[in-house]
């Protein structure tokens, strides 16, 4: 049931993120400053959109003679090639947050992570192409790759997309202008804290 559970969750989040796609909308980018982190797999997730459209038109012409067959073929086609794009609109409409005390770090619709920024010890630019699973360790790779590395001072509570639970000591992900995003973060953990105001 657990997993059950998190699987309608995640396709409810992609139908969401749809609509927000559609609507040209995002999801808590009031909060803060977004960074956006979809560039990198754009051209390869609409590729495998249309491989599933030219499979749905191919799987038609094949099955015509079976039209119960060909109804049950065309709703689980339609409904893959939903969620590839689901997938694409969730990166698209839910980016990175960033505001005064947190970094919100997300994925998809499965991962969504509150940083705080007096945890981070060190922040860099960092570009990886291979990503060996580690204990304490989150990569987040966009088109396989991730270019900034936050280093933790106090592990976070991270859930798995089956509700495993992790504690992570070090976050790797990708950042459309990760230049920025590193800048970002500099400013904001150096920022002075606002002084206290006079008693009344």
């Amino acid at each position: 049931m657990r997993i059950a559970r998190a699987l309608v969750r995640h396709e409810l989040r992609l139908f969401a993120s749809l609509l927000l796609w559609v609507t040209r909308r995002t999801h808590g980018t009031r909060e803060g400053r977004p960074f956006g982190h979809a560039r990198g797999q754009g051209a390869m997730m609409w590729g495998l959109a249309f491989v599933c459209v030219v499979e749905t038109a191919g799987m038609a012409v094949l099955l015509r003679g079976w039209p119960v067959v060909h109804a049950v073929v065309l709703v689980l086609d339609v409904y893959t090639v939903l969620m590839v794009v689901g997938m694409h609109a969730a990166c698209v409409t839910r980016p990175h947050i960033l505001d005064s005390t947190h970094l919100r770090v997300r994925d998809r619709a499965h991962v969504d992570l509150r940083i705080p920024l007096a945890d981070i010890a060190t922040v860099r630019r960092e570009l990886r192409t291979t990503h060996e699973p580690a204990e304490h360790e989150l990569n987040l790779a966009v088109g396989a790759q991730t270019d900034v590395t936050l280093e933790l001072s106090v592990p976070v509570e991270h859930f798995t997309f089956l509700g495993r639970e992790r504690r992570i000591r070090l976050v790797r992900l990708h950042a459309d202008d990760p230049d920025e995003l590193v800048r970002a973060l500099t400013r904001a953990r150096t920022a002075p804290s606002p002084s206290p105001g006079r008693p009344g």
